[in-house]
């Protein structure tokens, strides 16, 4: 997360003590919050986390490197983390791969990507290749961010950075994020980077990951209203038409009236230049939720697969020993609708392969009475981490779905629980955490909605709950909420339910996942 997002979040709550604590060690130990731990979602050990940095795949292996701080579990002290999966479930975690530097001007690792030098076209490659890590530097002493370079002989352990940084320096308090990938129409390395404020996206070419001229810049469209930040160009498939690909370009932005937020672009990028396919007013939204930041896609992928991370910024809520964790991996595809093309989301197709089978088979069909209950096998979600996925019909008038990380006993009234439901009059799909018990939340935060195109009364929710995370796709990804659930210890009841009349959930199948995976 960058200095611009801070002020923007500070300005709402979110991470009150981050710059007024100034860089202060803490001074003593916070209550360890293992309920909140997500399980199949990556955190580090600890310390806090933030942007999905350098996402590459060598050799049978992901590695995902990540803002992190070394020494206390807030903002600060910005370096590189490490992990590595063979499976984008299990993670092995590694010493921080890119420190901080401290000397007279103090340079912080800000975030960035890597690309896997196969061709040694930078020359600092000792023998089939290395990696090249692409970062800003934020120097704040010098108030200035520019773009560095580092590579790695040893697999991505350790890094060493390049004599003749920057790379690219205009001189600005406000410029970074680069992302780059190879482009086969230029035969060049292409970088995409952010001027923040001037809500500005520059494209540069490289022959040899040091030397960059500007292409084309892209900007003011969209949602303009705060700074922009982590973009990725990334080409994507169409679905139902073989050899039909778009460009996609994702921009981050945190301000007070939407928070945390990503939208993206959707056109053609050609001889270096992005050309938008819908009008500049236009604002397609990654994620309908409160929380998802920074996504970027892995680089060097095999089969020209699409994966993409991001940051689920934590809010104000204290977890410990680790703050901030990363969403699922998601598989990206592009699909015709009738407004146009709009980006689809889906959990990635290894990460479900690799979770196990749905818990006592799947339910045929279900029918439930207006204002009807009725409870799930405590013993498949009693763990508070599990997978749901489930197709309701709410008939004409109806809303259905499922109450989760609900309270036992009390009256009607005294229940915490949070709503994940389909309202069929409304064509929407929503997230209600009104009665969550968590008065740290947002006010306008509470419902979190999204429109279900179609005019259908029928939705398939794919419903991913892993301790405090939830994310909630809609009709096979088209749409996706994501947002936080601290529930009180013991909360972990899930009913589904009908209301305003009869619904049927054709099917229904949840994995539990509370016990089959280690941290």
């Amino acid at each position: 997360m960058k200095k611009q997002l801070l002020t923007c979040i500070l300005s709402f709550s979110y991470l009150v003590t981050v710059l007024a604590q100034g860089g202060q060690m803490q001074t003593s130990t916070p209550t360890p919050t293992p309920q909140w731990r997500p399980l199949y979602h990556f955190t580090p050990l600890k310390n806090w986390t933030n942007d999905p940095n350098g996402l590459i795949y060598i050799k049978g292996v992901y590695h995902l490197y990540n803002q992190q701080n070394p020494f206390e579990n807030k903002w600060g002290h910005m370096s590189w983390g490490h992990a590595v999966s063979k499976d984008l479930v299990h993670w092995e975690h590694l010493p921080i791969a890119i420190p901080e530097k401290i000397d007279k001007d103090t340079t912080w690792i800000f975030s960035g990507c890597a690309v896997w030098d196969g061709k040694n076209s930078s020359g600092f490659c000792k023998g089939g290749g290395c990696i090249v890590a692409i970062y800003t530097a934020d120097q704040p002493n010098l108030k200035k961010e520019s773009q560095f370079i580092a590579y790695s002989n040893d697999g991505g352990m350790t890094y060493t950075n390049y004599s003749g940084n920057p790379v690219i320096d205009l001189q600005k308090k406000d410029f970074r994020d680069p992302n780059v990938t190879w482009n086969d129409e230029l035969k060049k390395w292409v970088m995409v980077v952010v001027l923040p404020t001037e809500h500005t996206a520059r494209f540069y070419a490289s022959d040899n990951l040091k030397e960059w001229a500007l292409l084309s810049e892209f900007g003011n469209a969209g949602y303009t209203e705060a700074a922009w930040e982590c973009p990725a160009l990334i080409q994507l498939p169409v679905e139902g038409n073989p050899g039909k690909k778009k460009w996609a370009l994702l921009i981050s932005a945190g301000g007070p009236r939407k928070g945390p937020f990503m939208q993206y672009f959707v056109g053609d990028f050609t001889k270096g230049v992005f050309k938008n396919d819908n009008a500049a007013d236009t604002m397609l939204t990654v994620d309908d939720g409160d929380c998802f930041y920074a996504a970027i896609p892995w680089n060097n992928l095999p089969g020209n697969q699409k994966i993409l991370i991001g940051w689920m910024v934590p809010g104000s809520q204290e977890t410990f020993p680790w703050k901030g964790q990363m969403s699922i991996p998601r598989d990206l595809s592009l699909r015709e609708t009738r407004e146009g093309l709009r980006l689809v989301q889906q959990p990635a197709a290894l990460v479900k392969g690799k979770l196990g089978d749905f818990a006592g088979g799947p339910v045929t069909e279900l029918t439930l009475r207006d204002g009807e209950e009725k409870a799930l096998d405590e013993k498949v979600v009693g763990g508070g981490s599990y997978w749901l996925e489930a197709e309701l019909d709410a008939g004409q008038g109806a809303v259905a779905g499922f109450r989760i990380a609900r309270s036992k006993g009390g009256s009607a009234d005294s229940l915490l629980q949070t709503e994940i439901g389909y309202d069929a009059v409304k064509q929407e799909v929503y997230v209600d955490r009104s009665h969550t018990g968590d008065e740290k939340i947002r006010k306008d935060h509470l419902r979190q909605t999204v429109r279900v195109p179609g005019g259908s009364s029928k939705v398939k929710l794919e419903i991913l709950f892993d301790k405090s995370s939830l994310e909630v796709f809609v009709n096979g990804g088209e749409k996706v909420i994501t947002t936080y659930v601290f529930a009180p210890v013991g909360a972990n009841g899930v009913t589904a339910f009908a209301s305003g009349g009869s619904v049927k959930i054709k099917s229904l199948k949840v994995r539990d996942l509370s016990g089959s995976i280690s941290r």
